[in-house]
């Protein structure tokens, strides 16, 4: 099942319309039903404020039988290209262990190209760490841009806006969010 017919099927099952969970959200019913339909495709920070919206996790939205066991991901797997989500900000990510149930961190392998990246900001609700594995980029947090190189990490307040910027053709990074922060959690 593709991720805006899971989204829009868990909206459903909560008996939600599209301007209840869009309002929770901040952004247009409009851009919520692109993303139902699958015409758009969300950045992170967006999945995770829609995942916070309708009560679930982001590996709720992405796959569609979760599990409490070990996820073990292999080379191959994060190397097929057929995994990968194309966001319509300009860059790509894998989600790492997105079969995994009730999970507390999310790690993202993401891939920015120089010149394709949309200047947006994000922020949402968890803290993050990211990791430069190749590339530079710029990253900034609140009023601060930091230079990051291969082997930089920085760990942050995801609420503070951030934003990333390519400064070599490609930069790839791991990072990893929290999603419990704020949440109110169920019995």
């Amino acid at each position: 099942m593709e991720l805006g017919k899971r989204i829009r099927l868990i909206r459903k099952e909560q008996k939600r319309t599209q301007d209840e969970v869009s309002a929770a959200c901040g952004f247009t019913k409009s851009m919520l039903s692109k993303i139902e339909n699958g015409s758009t495709m969300p950045a992170v920070a967006t999945l995770m404020k829609i995942s916070s919206a309708l009560g679930v996790k982001v590996s709720d939205l992405l796959e569609p039988s979760p599990s409490n066991g070990t996820i073990y991901t292999s080379a191959a797997e994060y190397q097929d290209i057929e995994k990968w989500i194309k966001t319509d900000k300009g860059y790509s990510f894998f989600a790492f262990a997105s079969g995994r149930r009730d999970k507390i961190m999310q790690p993202y392998l993401f891939v920015a190209q120089r010149g394709e990246v949309k200047s947006h900001v994000f922020s949402h609700e968890g803290q993050e760490f990211i990791y430069v594995l190749s590339g530079q980029m710029k990253y900034k947090v609140g009023n601060i841009e930091y230079e990051m190189s291969a082997g930089d990490g920085m760990y942050f307040n995801s609420l503070e806006e951030h934003l990333v910027i390519p400064v070599s053709e490609q930069v790839k990074y791991l990072a990893i969010f929290t999603e419990d922060a704020g949440r109110p959690t169920s019995d």
